[in-house]
């Protein structure tokens, strides 16, 4: 069988250097047309070997490669995982996690081990930008170990700093790792290349190290069968002349001209031809190749990036499967509307969830549910008045939230979104927007609670304290000590055997009045139409009455362990009178 290219996925931190270590492998400046200098949407570049020769021919040695060369997606995030997929799995061959030095591990570093680990796919680290360490000799396109033994002993140590607290952290995380050189089992170790992606310092070392991984490991797994092509949408592109085209990588088979090829969309999947397929030249990048850095190829066989050229492509979907049906086209639209089946678990209450492609859908429920974050219903694609109108319907005000990963909302959803008592959240980066809901759900149960304890009596507790019975009646003013919970203005006097004796008329804590007091808070109480000595007295334990509807409500606050011990103590005391009251 023929050996194909490994899918390399390259993955770290925003402004951790993705982009411009493919810069300088394939010589180009593609992060400079990124707005912000950040990679916003997925790309795919060929590195053929006869690149990756010339750029480790001082590492060599004597040593030959069977892989044609290196097939690299360039992602925000971790998307590459998420969008690059084939049956719910990653097709990530091998990967790169990049982390500047400096920084170390950030949230999306985390973020995307966390995605390694999940698809259990072989890594590389990267510890880039060495050539920021203070004090850093530069050795432009030398291998790591000459650069590292040129530079002064203390900034070696500075370096190895770093790569020590990494190894740490990676410990932490469940990973053993080490620096490439001082690695004996590649199997079960992985390994740190220092690189700087402006100079080109290890980035030869790096290069040699996933080639050296995919032949001696992964040879198996890239034998490419011949047969009908398999692929996977990275994004639905709008191109002048062309009409809608399937960005896509091809990871097994061939795809040919004329093939009659079957596409996963929100709906049915769609049969057609293909009119053209467009192969970006080595070395340039798919998502910023224009007319003229394509060439017209017949057919292609995996891995690669290519462009797909057919009629109704409109409603394809990013993520979703592309296979040739030149025979038997039934049974692969049966196969294709499988893989293409959104299966995430809903439930009756819970956050509404749309995104870009059924890989980040995917990898968005995934994150929700390992938070315990229940989820209602999903869509993918951009958001409509109908998506705004199914969110608004959930009954908890907690839950009433649309989470949107990189999708945006359709004017008639904006008109819908204006009226409508739902928030909705956006980003285009997963774990940023999972931040946001937390940040946002945190703050809006305590304002929650803030409201709830405004219009519902609260629980408390509290001590007649002995030699404070300052008047007897009309109304009786007596001393308590607010033993747990809160008393206010207004609540109404539960004795411990059901009796209810009277409503607080005011409250007077240092002669000042006030509308509450507090656990551990001694102040005088007065209570009209009560008579100490009759109804209660000295060093009795007093209780807030609660009404059975607020008893109720009490279950969505937060209370505190004090609270929620009254909350128990008062449905005691009502239940000796009423089975089942506040149930």
């Amino acid at each position: 069988m023929a050996i194909r290219q490994p899918i390399v996925s390259v993955l770290g931190h925003v402004d951790h250097g993705k982009t411009t270590l493919l810069d300088h492998i394939r010589g180009s400046t593609v992060v400079k047309k990124e707005a912000g200098r950040i990679t916003q949407h997925i790309g795919a570049t060929e590195v053929p070997l006869e690149t990756i020769e010339g750029i480790c021919s001082d590492v060599m040695g004597n040593q030959s490669f069977k892989i044609p060369g290196l097939l690299f997606i360039d992602t925000p995030g971790h998307h590459s995982f998420t969008t690059l997929r084939s049956r719910g799995g990653s097709l990530a061959d091998l990967a790169v996690l990049i982390i500047d030095v400096r920084e170390g591990f950030m949230p999306q570093t985390l973020e995307s081990l966390n995605i390694l680990k999940r698809f259990r796919t072989p890594f590389v680290i990267a510890a880039n930008k060495v050539d920021r360490i203070n004090g850093w000799k530069t050795f432009e396109n030398q291998c790591f170990l000459n650069s590292w033994s040129a530079q002064d002993t203390q900034v070696q140590q500075v370096l190895d700093d770093a790569i020590y607290k990494m190894i740490g952290v990676m410990d932490d995380e469940g990973f053993k790792c080490d620096r490439y050189d001082r690695v004996k089992d590649f199997t079960d170790t992985a390994a740190i290349v220092p690189i700087s992606a402006i100079s080109g310092e290890g980035v030869a070392d790096l290069l040699m190290i996933m080639v050296g991984l995919a032949q001696k490991f992964l040879e198996e797994q890239l034998e490419s069968e011949e047969g009908p092509g398999l692929a996977s949408v990275l994004e639905v592109k709008e191109v002048r002349g062309l009409g809608t085209t399937l960005d896509t990588i091809v990871y097994d088979g061939t795809l040919s001209s004329g093939d009659t090829i079957v596409v996963g969309t929100t709906n049915e999947p769609v049969v057609t031809k293909v009119k053209a397929l467009l192969k970006p030249k080595p070395l340039e990048e798919i998502r910023v190749a224009k007319g003229e850095q394509f060439d017209t190829v017949a057919s292609v066989s995996a891995a690669a990036g290519i462009k797909i050229s057919a009629p109704n492509l409109e409603d394809a979907l990013a993520g979703a499967p592309v296979r040739v049906a030149n025979d038997d086209v039934d049974r692969v639209v049966s196969e294709v509307a499988a893989e293409t089946n959104i299966c995430i678990d809903c439930q009756e209450e819970g956050v509404s969830i749309r995104a870009d492609a059924l890989g980040s859908l995917e990898a968005l429920s995934y994150e929700l549910t390992n938070r315990e974050i229940p989820i209602k219903s999903v869509g993918i694609g951009d958001i409509s008045k109908r998506d705004i109108i199914e969110a608004s319907a959930t009954t908890e005000p907690l839950k009433r939230v649309l989470l949107a990963f990189n999708v945006n909302v359709l004017p008639d959803a904006q008109e819908a979104l204006a009226e409508a008592d739902l928030k909705l959240l956006q980003h285009d980066i997963i774990y940023k927007l999972i931040e946001d809901y937390e940040d946002w759900f945190e703050k809006a149960t305590a304002q929650s609670d803030a409201d709830l304890r405004e219009v519902v009596v609260h629980p408390g507790k509290y001590l007649f304290l002995e030699n404070c019975s300052f008047r007897i009646n009309h109304p009786a003013v007596f001393g308590i000590r607010v033993l747990a919970g809160r008393v206010r203005v207004g609540s109404r006097i539960l004795r411990p055997d059901g009796r209810t004796i009277g409503k607080i008329q005011s409250i007077q804590k240092d002669k000042n009045p006030v509308k509450e007091a507090k656990q551990g808070d001694e102040v005088a109480i007065s209570v009209p139409g009560m008579t100490i000595g009759r109804q209660c007295r000295e060093t009795d334990v007093l209780y807030v009455d609660i009404p059975e509807g607020d008893a109720r409500r009490l279950r969505d606050v937060k209370l505190n362990t004090d609270e929620r011990e009254i909350l128990e103590e008062v449905i005691r005391i009502k239940r000796k009178e009423k089975v089942g009251w506040g149930m």
